[in-house]
């Protein structure tokens, strides 16, 4: 998926919205949001990680289960009257966990194409779009 709209949120069912990953990055800059990391300790370890981000699993590897810690977890990471933005490896699972921080009571975000981004025809993710291909700050370990 390419982000066409860098400016504003997209509305969503269920959550504040989606929102590019260079807006989601100009709103922590700016301090009106805290990013949240909803990959699994692994992907942040092997992948890479954005410097500053709150590294909170939504599901845990192996086995992909959630993560009984989020709900609380979550609530202490984002201040309130602060915006979350969740990132995930392409932008799905933030989608879940974004629905969830809503029920909680907070103004959640979807960042769009993820970390990663969509895969290419051959299965590579990481080349089309996404946190890392926009040039946003990552580091790996």
């Amino acid at each position: 998926m390419n982000t066409r709209n860098t400016t504003s949120p997209i509305p969503a069912v269920g959550y504040a919205g989606d929102v590019s990953p260079e807006l989601a990055w100009q709103w922590v800059q700016s301090g009106e949001a805290v990013l949240v990391d909803v990959r699994s300790d692994a992907e942040r370890e092997w992948v890479g990680y954005v410097p500053g981000a709150a590294p909170l699993a939504w599901k845990q590897w192996p086995g992909m289960a959630m993560n009984p810690s989020f709900d609380e977890a979550i609530q202490s990471a984002v201040p309130k009257g602060q915006k979350a933005v969740l990132l995930c490896r392409s932008g799905i699972r933030s989608i879940a966990a974004a629905k969830r921080a809503t029920e909680l009571g907070l103004q959640a975000y979807n960042i769009l194409e993820g970390f990663e981004g969509d895969a290419d025809s051959n299965g590579h993710r990481g080349l089309l779009a996404g946190w890392r291909q926009r040039g946003l700050p990552w580091q790996q370990k």
